[in-house]
C-alpha cells in the first residue's frame, strides 16, 4: 500500500491545516481547515480532489474552513460526535473506536478531551502517523479550556504509549514557545536544550518544526513525560502564565 501524501498549509498566524492524499483511490482529505481559500488553491494546484474534512474539534481555527470547502467540492464532513452542536457542518460523527477511511488507509478514532469536552484524534497505526489536533503539541499540551488535568494526563499517557517512530501531525506551530518553557520545567534534561538549538535555528530560517515523533516527546515533552496528573496540572498553569 502506498503512504499517504501529506501537504502542510499553513494559515491564520500559527495554524497548519493538514491535505492529505492517497494516490492508489485518488481520494484527498483535509484535517482541520482553518480557511477554505489556502486549501482549494493548493488542491487545484495538485489536481486533487477533496473527498472529505476530517475535524478534531470544533474551535472556528480549525473548522472555519468547512462550510466553503464543502460547497466547493461536496465533500463530507467527518466530526466528533460530542461536539455535533458546534459543527454544523459535520455529516458523519464519530467517537472512540470508530474507523474512518481514505482509500485502503484506516484510521482509528481515539476520543482524547480536555482541550475541548469532545476532542478526538485520528490514528493511522498502519502509516505510523496521528492526527492531534490541539492535543499535543511539539513539546506541549493543548490547553484545558473544556476538561481537567487528570483527563490531560491520561491522553499524554494514551498518545505516549503509541509507537516510538509515530508521526504526530499537530495543529499549530508553537514548538518555540513552547520548548522555551521546557527548558524551565526540566532544567537538566539535555534533549530539550539540544532539539531548541535545532528549533531556533528551522524557524530564523522560516522552516515549520512539525511533524514530530512521539519518541522525541517522550525525551522533550515535559507534559507528556509528567509523572502524575498533579505535576502536569502544575506545569499547565505555570505554562499558561510563562511569558519566557
Amino acid at each position: 500500500m502506498a503512504e499517504l501524501e501529506i501537504v502542510r498549509i499553513p494559515a491564520l498566524s500559527d495554524n497548519y491545516i493538514w491535505l492529505v492524499h492517497d494516490a492508489a483511490s485518488g481520494e484527498t482529505m483535509v484535517v482541520d481547515p482553518a480557511q477554505a481559500d489556502p486549501v482549494l488553491a493548493e488542491a487545484e494546484r495538485r489536481g486533487w480532489r477533496i473527498s472529505a474534512i476530517w475535524n478534531t474539534h470544533w474551535h472556528p481555527d480549525h473548522t472555519g474552513g468547512n462550510a466553503a470547502i464543502k460547497a466547493a467540492t461536496g465533500c463530507t464532513v467527518i466530526a466528533p460526535a460530542a461536539e455535533a452542536a458546534k459543527i454544523p457542518t459535520a455529516d458523519r460523527l464519530v467517537g472512540e473506536g470508530d474507523e474512518v477511511r481514505l482509500g485502503d488507509h484506516v484510521a482509528t478514532v481515539l476520543e482524547v478531551p480536555a482541550h475541548t469536552a469532545g476532542h478526538i484524534a485520528y490514528h493511522f497505526a498502519g502509516d505510523g502517523t496521528v492526527f492531534v489536533g490541539d492535543t499535543l503539541f511539539a513539546m506541549g499540551c493543548g490547553r484545558l479550556f473544556e476538561g481537567t488535568p487528570a483527563q490531560m494526563f491520561a491522553n499524554m499517557r494514551r498518545l505516549g504509549a503509541l509507537p516510538p517512530e509515530t508521526r504526530v501531525y499537530c495543529a499549530h506551530e508553537y514548538t518555540q514557545s513552547n520548548g522555551r518553557y521546557a527548558l524551565v520545567a526540566e532544567p537538566e534534561n539535555a534533549a530539550i536544550r539540544d532539539r531548541m538549538a535545532e528549533v531556533d535555528r528551522a524557524r530564523a530560517a522560516g522552516e515549520a518544526t512539525v511533524p514530530t515523533t512521539i519518541a522525541l516527546e517522550r525525551a522533550t515533552n515535559p507534559f507528556l513525560r509528567a509523572a502524575s496528573v498533579e505535576i502536569l496540572a502544575d506545569r499547565r498553569a505555570a505554562k499558561d502564565a510563562f511569558r519566557g
